[in-house]
């Protein structure tokens, strides 16, 4: 039966109230007629007859119905107590029905046995009813307990009844005995049900029906005490005031019957074991109060009478035994019980000591060195590690302040943070020192201060500091490789693009900010016939020589290629940026040593100052790009003149632009026109040489120009804003065509990247039409690998952080395309939920040569695997590079090497033969 804790409905209650009144005022009727003889013997006669009998059947009624609620014990309880209530009114009907025969009711009689049945089945019933598991300890104490409240009950009956009825007998031995068995029966049920009671009140559990038993059985005792001496002594007459206690008992059984529950145990089990004296004390004392009581009940009857019989005295010797018993076994358990709290205390104590041994051990043993100090800086606890980590003892720096340790400037920084946080509590912040090893120097560290004082335990400021010196040189590494050149070292477009602007921005009422733009002639042959390797060298060779004819001043960068630019900052109308140019020009000529070699280059040079910018294009917005523009443009004019030349910017070269005005309006109409198709370049799994996807690369088939490069169209789509649309299709044909490839084949789409433009991440429905596209053309969203710049991290950044947690709530991948050649720190890394890095072509250009310079790569390679990234290399053309990036553990690989980007129709073919590479 399922346990229920609701409370009882409010209609049953109401109900069950009622039922109380109405049987309360029956119980009051019944009393009057009997104890005032309204009517005479007779009539009392008639009532008490059957409305006993009545009464005894309604209750017997309600403990049966009321047992079809249950199972289990609690069932048997109620149904013997039914019967048993059942029993005594079939014995009261047997004397109603010999009494009305002359003469009265014989004793002993069929009566008495339906009387007796009751006390025997009652208290069956009552020990049927489940009670709290108990211990073999507790059980001895119950039944010393019961033993107690039952020698109290019969000393106390032996004064009161028993002994009175004995010395009033004028009839058989049996008679007495058949008298004597109401009163014992009725303290045994007694016993029973007060002993049940403190048991219930000692668990917290409700007892409102067994009381109301308990209460009935009371009755029933004070009447069968009064039936017993009057019966014995011939005074007894149905009728008598003696009945209303049975009627009343009758009636208290018939509202514990009746009475709603709030709550049942599980029918079929006993109640949770209740271990222990713990709880109502009432059951505890129980005992105690009946001795008590028993004891001046003998005191009194001593009083009166100034006599003692053998009974009394060997019941009080009893009484004397079990409390002796019940002391002795409360002994024993608070023995066993103060010897299993010194063993939990013990246990205890270990526990504590463990967890206070394994916390010293990992503090002693962390990557952070733990310090507590005061507001002062004094430190108050300094944990091993700092020997470890700094080359410090903890002694030597206990009780001295910590600022003392450091420089002026780390000293004031962290005396600065100390107050911050010592007025707020459990306030901390974050800041960078420099910390002193004691051997090896200054190392970098971060120092968490958290303000603690007001913890007992701690009482100080909470120094949690860790070397992040290996950190911050790696960042600076990629700081380094991000502005500058691998090959030469050079600054790079990323930080000329800055310095440029920076010239702008400080620039005087009588500066001048100037740009050059160089391009070497003929730098492919040499690459083309004497290899990567002596371009290479070549190029180097040509920065040096650029740095020397430059200024102290200028800058000097690599563009990419064979490509550079020079930042020369003069007074205006000096003639400085002609002059250096001019030095440049004359000196490219002389041949360079390369080998065994002497190399001739050729170089074209345009130069663009601020004077001519404001002067043609005073609306533009972005004067340093635009300055690098017009000294682009110079350049090209200057590249259709023979031989080395110089090309001043002038506002008529704008001209060119106009055709670049006129490929956008093309590239309008292009999506409409269906002009624009896409090739695929495979991704290879370097682990088996597998096919494992393809980047899908958009194409210009112009009905007039031909084939246009991606290079020429995709900044002017950029610029223009479509990008955008452009994106789009591109997005959608290419999850198109990776659905096309699985139905044919009949297995998963492969993997599918598409490049997304900084302009689409500027638009904040980017991830919607992803969204879309995913959904109409069915691609699975982990197959689509989205690759952006590292621009996209730099700029709006919590936006563009939005825009790429809810891509990546689609389930996309995400790359960073060409990384190494912008700017992305640890910080950003660690916050962007990027997957793959893909590592620019630049750094791969050099692996497998002679002069191997593989530690760039292999840095990527290691960040992407600590971050959990993949890493893509980009450019492959040889075989060496190949195994170089291997043996790095870069994942997968683009390049020429396995094939060029080719069309739909050829690169299913790849798909399913493959892309040659070799393992």
């Amino acid at each position: 039966m399922a346990v229920s804790t609701a409370p009882p409905a409010p209609e049953a209650v109401r109900r069950w109230a009622l039922l109380a009144v109405a049987v309360a005022v029956l119980v009051v009727a019944f009393g009057v007629v009997l104890s005032t003889g309204v009517g005479g013997p007779a009539a009392a006669q008639a009532v008490s007859g059957p409305g006993l009998c009545a009464a005894a059947v309604a209750a017997a009624l309600g403990c049966l119905i009321r047992a079809t609620a249950f199972r289990g014990r609690i069932r048997a309880g109620w149904t013997l107590l039914g019967l048993g209530v059942l029993s005594w009114g079939i014995g009261l009907a047997c004397a109603v029905w010999l009494g009305v025969r002359p003469g009265a009711v014989p004793v002993p009689s069929g009566a008495d046995v339906g009387y007796h049945g009751m006390i025997l089945l009652t208290s069956a019933g009552l020990l049927a009813l489940p009670v709290a598991t108990q211990s073999a300890a507790n059980r001895a104490r119950s039944v010393l307990d019961g033993l107690m409240v039952a020698a109290s009950l019969l000393l106390i009956a032996w004064f009161l009844v028993l002994e009175p009825l004995i010395e009033a007998r004028d009839d058989s031995a049996l008679a007495l005995y058949i008298h004597l068995g109401y009163p014992l029966g009725d303290i045994v049920m007694v016993t029973i049900v007060v002993y049940m009671l403190a048991l219930r009140r000692r668990r917290g559990r409700d007892s409102g029906h067994l009381a109301l038993v308990g209460a009935g059985i009371v009755a029933f005792a004070v009447s069968d005490i009064g039936y017993a001496y009057l019966n014995l002594t011939g005074a007894y007459a149905s009728g008598s005031a003696t009945d209303i206690g049975w009627f009343a008992g009758f009636s208290l059984i018939l509202l514990a019957a009746t009475k709603p529950a709030g709550s049942h145990a599980p029918a079929d089990r006993a109640l949770p074991p209740a271990d222990g004296e713990s709880g109502q004390p009432f059951g505890v004392l129980l005992p105690y109060v009946a001795v008590l009581a028993s004891l001046f009940t003998s005191f009194v009857w001593y009083a009166r009478t100034g006599h003692a019989t053998d009974f009394v005295a060997y019941t009080r010797s009893v009484l004397i035994l079990l409390i002796v018993g019940r002391q002795l076994l409360t002994l024993l358990e608070n023995r066993n019980l103060t010897r299993d709290l010194e063993t939990r205390v013990a246990d205890r104590t270990a526990e504590l000591y463990g967890s206070e041994q394994r916390f010293h051990s990992l503090v002693q043993h962390s990557t952070d060195v733990v310090t507590v100090v005061g507001t002062d800086a004094v430190v108050l606890y300094q944990s091993e590690s700092v020997q470890r980590i700094f080359g410090w003892r903890p002694r030597t720096l206990t009780g001295r302040p910590l600022t003392g340790v450091l420089d002026l400037e780390s000293g004031a920084r962290l005396a600065d943070a100390l107050r911050s946080v010592s007025g707020r509590p459990h306030a901390s912040t974050v800041i960078e020192l420099t910390v002193p090893h004691r051997t090896r120097g200054p190392r970098q560290a971060e120092i968490t201060v958290t303000n603690l004082l007001d913890d007992p335990n701690v009482g100080g400021l909470v120094l949690n500091t860790r070397d992040i010196t290996e950190r911050r040189e790696l960042q600076e590494q990629l700081v380094h490789e991000a502005y500058h050149d691998a090959l030469t070292q050079l600054a790079n477009r990323a930080l000329f693009r800055e310095r440029v602007a920076e010239a702008l921005e400080q620039r005087g009422e009588d500066d001048e900010v100037s740009v050059l733009f160089l391009d070497l002639d003929g730098f492919k042959e040499v690459n083309d016939s004497l290899g990567h390797l002596a371009g290479d060298q070549l190029l180097i060779r040509v920065a040096e020589r650029l740095t020397a004819s430059v200024r102290a001043g200028d800058v000097v960068a690599r563009f990419g290629g064979d490509e550079f630019a020079v930042l020369i900052r003069s007074a205006r109308g000096a003639g400085e940026a002609e002059a250096v140019a001019r030095r440049i020009v004359d000196g490219l000529p002389e041949p360079f040593r390369i080998d065994t070699r002497d190399l001739h280059v050729r170089g074209s040079i345009g130069l663009a100052s601020h004077a001519t910018l404001a002067a043609g294009e005073a609306g533009y917005t972005d004067d340093a790009e635009q300055l690098m523009r017009n000294a682009d443009l110079a350049m090209y004019q200057a590249k259709g003149a023979a031989g080395s030349s110089l090309a001043s910017y002038d506002p008529r070269m704008l001209a060119g632009l106009v055709e670049r005005l006129e490929l956008e309006a093309d590239l309008r109409l292009a999506l409409d026109r269906g002009e624009l198709r896409l090739h695929y370049q495979p991704t290879i799994n370097l682990a088996d040489s597998l096919v494992v996807g393809f980047e899908a690369l958009v194409r210009w088939q112009h009905p007039v120009r031909g084939m246009i490069s991606p290079l020429d169209f995709i900044p002017i789509a950029e610029a223009t804003g479509l990008i955008v649309p452009l994106g789009r299709w591109v997005l959608e044909e290419a999850c198109r065509q990776a659905m096309e490839w699985a139905e044919r084949d009949g297995r998963r789409p492969v993997k599918m990247a598409v490049n997304v433009s900084v302009r689409q991440f500027d638009r904040s429905d980017l991830p919607a039409v992803v969204r879309e596209v995913l959904t109409e053309t069915g691609m699975p969203a982990d197959q689509l690998c989205l690759e952006m710049t590292e621009s996209v991290l730099m700029t709006d950044t919590e936006e563009n952080l939005s825009q790429l947690v809810r891509l990546k709530a689609l389930g996309v991948t995400l790359a960073i395309d060409d990384f190494g050649t912008g700017y992305s720190s640890l910080a950003y890394l660690r916050r962007f939920p990027v997957d793959t890095l893909k590592i620019d072509r630049s750094f791969v250009e050099r692996l497998g040569d002679q002069a191997d310079d593989a530690a760039l790569a292999g840095t990527i390679v290691q960040l992407g695997q600590s971050l959990g990234m993949s890493t893509v290399a980009e450019g492959i053309e040889e075989y060496g590079q190949l195994a170089a990036l291997r043996d790095m553990g870069c994942t997968f690989a683009q390049g020429f090497y396995f094939s060029r980007p080719v069309p739909a129709e050829e690169a299913g073919r790849l798909l399913l033969e493959g892309a040659g590479a070799q393992p």
